[in-house]
């Protein structure tokens, strides 16, 4: 209202033009809650209401929606904890009309939480709640849940699977009792006493056949319309999705005293997002079928289930099945958000890109038509970053350009208000803006670091600031608080304020918020290694000392050690805000660009990566370890683009430095040996590269060319239990994937799993190259069938091309030679064959070459293997050829 007052005395003509307003709080939220309990309890006692109406409309749905970290899960939990107690609910919101009994249940849908976007643990978890506040069975429903459980999870018992799934609570032994009760109570109502003990198919059995007889015992325990076709249906996903309406039914048959009404909060609805919107499906399913429930959920977006276009994706669609949610009419000027009775989504917190822009739009209507144009909206609602105050200043600073005569330009509220800092400014102590200004150099921080980078010895002054509402809290961050993005641009920007920070100040700050997360990762490291905390910590660091320029790396080197340790390549340093680059002249710039190039690797063809990693490298900032650092990558990449020269130079110029990759530079030089085909001298250096230098890995890479399967396999097992050991994710799973390329060429049964398990190591790891291989591996262990092997490994070799990885064409057409061979269509062998030769005419990979030859029967054209095999040539023929006659055998195997 202040603001609509504001608008209308900021002008002459503001007669001409409507304002608008559309902000809520808590108070609201709660307001809007009770009244829709209110009115659901309304509903539930009308005696036309009917749990078995499938065709009337629903309207038992609230919805909650706002971007990421404005409080959502937090309104649910207070809703939680108002629904359970009086305690648990805050004075202002005052005390609720309704006297009958309510049961809130609060579910997060998060990925990450123990109920998890997980459609079974949903059911459960809303099943678990009821047993503790019922105390009895609900037959037909447990009935059908047992069922449904002993056909999906035969030989599990349920209460060993709530507690493994973390579901347990003080109510998780009722359940599997209460269920054991309505099998027992069927059986009774059944007079069968001797099925009390039977698997649940059996009493469902004798219970349809009794509901379809319409006998009175029956019919009184579970006798829905639809029981009996619920429970000759197929116990699956699905079926479980329907039996919310046997939930129903139960519920409604329960004495007046034991009734209870539930409440079911349902949080971080964006994580049940997929494109075929499946597990959306079901949970739909479960809000229309149980309507005697009243359901809240809360998400990033908006509900879309009154969009008719949605239909065939959903069960129910449309403005007529969700009166309340449906799509908004296109309109010049947006709609506001209703707070009327049968309005069903609710905005919070702050405004998504799409409702800022909404806001824009309608606080300043002429003529029907939005006074702010599209231009300018855009401009305000990228500097707001959602943030509803950002916006009223800017339509306070429209108001007052268009006052002067001039129109208003997109130019004009391109940068942050200084009567946004001011308003932040204006209640806090001299110490908490010291400490804000600190933390603003930070992307998110705790006590310790806010403190630690304010320079101050005691943590009240950060305490006092983090309970301020600029201060935005996530418990479950590894960093709980951040500052509001828009906050944080207009402290940076602050020059106004009359204790606005001199750069000498921000450099200084910027050198004690680096010192305290070093002290944080160091302090962690000394309990054990943590990954995410290394890389937020290097994210945030090397912001820091590159923005701010500052010259001492500390520890920062140990750091860079610690990622590059375990080959995850998470992503590391963001471009700067500004966009502007002036080149690498601090050892902070070249230590941000030295491990983005590294991981970047995987996504960059490796001359560009050769390209960046030498201006690296001509800087000459680094100090001389991150030097050997840089060195050795560029190796790498010179050795994945047959550069073996290159490659071997600057491997041993590593190795003869004696920093800490040298074992990794040993390796490297035995790789190119085993490359160039001299495994003596391969095998040889085996002993003395230790785990930092992948011994067992190394080992099995020289025992799989030369037929020694098994040893590969053995060698290959134990370098992913080292790995596994020392909780190197990105090792483990690199071994992995040559686990399943050597299985790939005796085993094909057995390197289908050694894949599926090496896919599920690489998830979440941005390995390329061992991704491109275990495809490979896929390719040979299908060597010899109809599964379009050619047609696959030409789609394989142009990505291996354009990532800028030859070598790995190398082992595609190892695995087009065996499937030639094992089919014997010679003419596309001899094809292969040449190719080959092709590749590996400048010696590298030779032995794949002889390799080919060995398997087919075939003669070594003149003059010969110049491989230096660790066996005499005709036994590693030998048992290349008996691997080729092993894979006909199983492929002609009887079915």
């Amino acid at each position: 209202m202040a603001d609509d007052l504001r608008a209308l005395f900021s002008s002459n003509d503001a007669a001409s033009f409507d304002t608008d307003e559309a902000f809520t709080n808590r108070g609201h939220q709660w307001a809007i809650v009770a009244a829709a309990i209110e009115e659901h309890l309304q509903r539930l006692a009308d005696p036309a209401f009917d749990v078995e109406d499938l065709e009337r409309p629903r309207t038992n749905l609230v919805v909650f929606h706002g971007v990421g970290g404005v409080g959502k899960s937090t309104l649910m939990r207070k809703l939680d904890a108002a629904l359970t107690t009086d305690e648990g609910r805050p004075p202002q919101w005052g005390a609720p009309a309704w006297t009958r009994r309510l049961l809130p249940i609060r579910i997060d849908l998060a990925r990450s939480a123990s109920t998890g976007a997980d459609f079974e643990r949903v059911i459960l978890t809303i099943r678990l709640a009821l047993a503790g506040a019922l105390g009895r069975a609900l037959p037909s429903f447990d009935v059908a849940l047992r069922q449904y459980w002993e056909h999906t999870h035969p030989g599990e018992p349920l209460d060993e699977y709530i507690r493994r799934g973390g579901l347990a609570g003080r109510f998780s032994a009722m359940l599997p009792q209460q269920m054991q009760s309505a099998v027992s109570e069927v059986a009774g109502a059944l007079e069968l006493p001797g099925l009390v003990g039977s698997a649940a198919g059996q009493v469902t059995a004798a219970l349809v056949k009794a509901l379809r007889a319409r006998r009175e015992h029956a019919v009184a325990l579970a006798g829905a319309s639809r029981t009996a076709a619920l429970l000759e249906a197929a116990p699956d996903l699905e079926a479980l999705s329907y039996y919310s309406h046997l939930m129903a039914w139960d519920l409604s048959r329960l004495p007046a005293k034991k009734s209870v009404v539930p409440v079911v909060l349902l949080d971080t609805w964006e994580d049940t997002a997929d494109r075929h919107r499946d597990l959306e499906r079901l949970l739909q399913r479960l809000v229309w079928l149980l309507p005697s429930a009243l359901f809240v959920i809360s998400g990033r977006n908006r509900l879309q289930w009154g969009d008719p276009a949605l239909h065939g994706q959903l069960d129910w669609t449309g403005p007529f099945a969700w009166p309340g949610i449906d799509a908004p009419t296109p309109s010049p000027v947006p709609h506001a958000r209703t707070t009327v009775p049968g309005g069903r989504q609710h905005l919070i917190g702050d405004l998504s890109a799409e409702d800022c822009d909404a806001h824009l739009a309608r606080r300043l209507v002429k003529d029907g038509q939005p006074l702010i144009g599209a231009d300018i909206r855009a401009v305000i609602t990228a500097r707001s970053h959602g943030l509803p105050l950002h916006l009223d200043l800017a339509v306070s600073r429209f108001l007052e350009i268009r006052r002067t005569g001039r129109a208003p330009v997109p130019a004009d509220f391109d940068h942050t208000f200084p009567g946004l800092l001011a308003r932040v400014l204006s209640d806090l102590t001299p110490e908490e803006r010291h400490v804000l200004r600190s933390v603003s150099l930070l992307d998110a921080f705790n006590l310790d670091l806010a403190t630690q980078a304010s320079g101050f010895s005691h943590q009240a002054p950060a305490r006092r600031l983090v309970d301020r509402p600029l201060v935005t809290h996530n418990p479950y961050a590894l960093w709980p608080h951040h500052l509001h993005a828009a906050i944080r641009t207009a402290v940076h920007d602050d020059t106004h304020s009359e204790d606005r920070w001199a750069p000498a100040e921000w450099h200084q700050a910027a050198a004690r918020a680096l010192a305290a997360l070093g002290d944080q990762w160091r302090g962690a490291a000394s309990l054990g290694p943590s990954r995410m905390l290394l890389v937020a910590c290097l994210r945030q660091a090397l912001r820091l000392a590159r923005d701010h320029r500052l010259t001492d790396l500390g520890w920062l080197t140990d750091a860079a050690f610690a990622y590059t340790s375990d080959s995850v390549w998470e992503p590391l340093a963001p471009p700067r805000p500004d966009g502007n680059d002036p080149g690498l002249d601090t050892p902070a710039d070249a230590l941000a660009e030295l491990l983005t190039t590294i991981a970047r690797r995987q996504r960059e063809h490796r001359a560009r990566t050769i390209d960046r990693l030498t201006a690296v490298l001509d800087t000459h900032v680094l100090p001389a370890e991150l030097t050997e650092m840089a060195l050795y990558y560029r190796a790498k990449a010179y050795k994945d683009l047959d550069r073996t020269g290159d490659a071997r130079a600057g491997m041993q110029e590593v190795a003869d430095a004696g920093g800490r990759f040298a074992p990794q530079a040993r390796r490297g030089l035995a790789n190119l040996a085993r490359i160039g085909g001299d495994f003596p001298t391969a095998l040889a250096a085996v002993p003395t590269l230790g785990w930092k230098g992948r011994h067992h890995r190394v080992l099995g890479d020289i025992h799989w060319p030369h037929g020694n399967i098994d040893e590969a396999i053995t060698a290959f097992e134990a370098a992913r239990a080292e790995a596994e050991q020392h909780d190197a994710a990105g090792e483990r799973a690199m071994a992995q994937v040559r686990l399943a390329l050597a299985t790939s060429f005796s085993d094909p049964v057995r390197a289908d799993d050694e894949l599926a398990l090496a896919h599920q190591l690489l998830d979440g790891l941005d390995q390329r190259a061992n991704t491109l291989l275990a495809q490979i591996a896929a390719l040979i262990k299908d060597a010899g069938t109809d599964r379009d092997i050619v047609d696959r490994a030409h789609a394989l070799q142009a990505e291996a091309t354009t990532a800028g990885l030859p070598y790995l064409t190398r082992y595609l057409e190892l695995g087009l030679a065996l499937h030639h061979a094992v089919r014997g269509t010679a003419v596309e062998l001899a094809a292969t064959i040449g190719r080959l030769h092709d590749l590996t005419g400048g010696g590298d990979f030779g032995f794949f070459t002889d390799i080919a030859h060995f398997m087919a029967g075939l003669p070594l054209p003149e003059p010969g293997s110049q491989t230096r095999w660790l066996d005499d040539e005709p036994a590693v023929r030998e048992r290349w050829h008996a691997l080729l006659a092993a894979r006909r055998a199983y492929l002609n195997a009887p079915s």
